[in-house]
């Protein structure tokens, strides 16, 4: 082997030891790297579970505070109805007494000075009593010349009356009432029906 021969073979074994470490390096870099890429993205699943399981939560807590404001509603209409319906049994109690003082009024002689006295006592008796329901809600029902309204009306009966359109309220034989807007009693009534007789034609 020359002496030339001997310079170049350790220059080569640096350059192959010098590969070899560059290999190893790129090698463990790689590892490297890809143990970090595998954490990263096990990272990134635990962070996307977290956010669901955030927005879940966030989704129940929103559901159960709209719970809340829909009880909270349901418990102020309850109270609500609770007080404008309270006097209901009350209220239907003190019907009669209202139509037995209308009646006795519209059967009483006015013209008898005798009774005056007395018919003017039960009138101001009425006019009190009706002051006294109305400050609680409770309105008469008197719907003469109104159309009939099955939801509030009671028909007693039907009869043709010329010149009138049919399901008019022609003559009420019994006031009926509501409470704060919810019928109590309907008005007992009669009603105007369709005539029989054909239209005719004045065309002719």
């Amino acid at each position: 082997m020359s002496s030339e021969q001997k310079d170049i073979a350790p220059d080569e074994q640096a350059v192959n030891e010098a590969v070899e470490q560059e290999v190893e390096a790129q090698a463990v870099e790689g590892e490297i790297v890809s143990e970090e890429a595998s954490r990263i993205a096990e990272l990134e699943a635990k962070l996307a579970a977290a956010e669901d399981k955030i927005a879940d939560q966030k989704d129940s807590v929103v559901r159960a505070a709209a719970e809340i404001d829909n009880m909270r509603r349901r418990s102020a209409q309850d109270v609500e109805k609770a007080h404008k319906f309270a006097l209901d049994k009350f209220a239907a109690e003190l019907l009669p007494v209202i139509d037995n003082m209308e009646l006795a009024l519209s059967h009483a002689d006015r013209e008898d000075e005798a009774l005056k006295p007395m018919i003017e006592g039960v009138e101001l008796t009425l006019k009190s009593m009706l002051s006294s329901v109305e400050k609680f809600g409770v309105l008469a029902i008197d719907p003469k010349d109104e159309s009939f309204d099955p939801d509030k009306h009671q028909a007693m009966s039907m009869q043709e009356v010329p010149g009138v359109p049919a399901n008019t309220v022609i003559a009420v034989m019994q006031k009926g009432y509501e409470l704060n807007g919810r019928v109590i009693r309907p008005a007992m009534v009669m009603v105007s029906k369709a005539s029989a007789e054909p239209a005719v034609d004045t065309k002719a």
